[in-house]
């Protein structure tokens, strides 16, 4: 099976030799992503806003990959004042509300001291579709139960 290796530009993944996200068949891995705009370097201290941005360089990782946050089927958290976590859940909720992942959170620290979250993803290409897929025969099956 082949591998194809997706970067975000970001020099710290040539500094330490990895990619930001890897495609083999269906899946797709997304390296841990910070709240670092990787255009700006900006980073903000508030940790809703870095779930943000976090949620924002995962989704652009899957969209290389021909993917979109719904396709996300499982979602590591790491946090390293696991007391501020609920203050990102809001985000955490509007981003993966409708694909609900399998996830975790891991309370440890990270690279800076100034980064607050990190993101980690898997994801499973066209799942999305196949849910909505499955979704929609379950329905037509409940309809032609009553009409039956």
């Amino acid at each position: 099976m082949s591998r194809t290796l997706i970067s975000s530009g970001s020099s710290f993944e040539q500094e330490i030799g990895y990619s930001r996200a890897v495609v083999t068949g269906d899946l797709i891995f997304v390296a841990g992503c910070t709240g670092y705009d990787y255009k700006t370097g900006a980073l903000s201290p508030d940790i809703a806003e870095q779930a943000e941005q976090c949620l924002r360089n995962v989704a652009a990782a899957l969209e290389a990959a021909g993917a979109s946050i719904e396709d996300v089927v499982r979602v590591t958290y790491t946090v390293p004042e696991r007391e501020a976590f609920p203050l990102a859940w809001p985000v955490l909720r509007r981003w993966f509300g409708h694909a609900r992942p399998a996830a975790t959170m891991i309370s440890a620290g990270l690279m800076r001291e100034e980064m607050k979250i990190e993101v980690e993803v898997t994801a499973v290409k066209g799942s999305a579709r196949k849910k909505e897929d499955e979704q929609q025969q379950q329905q037509q099956e409940v309809e032609e139960k009553r009409e039956g």
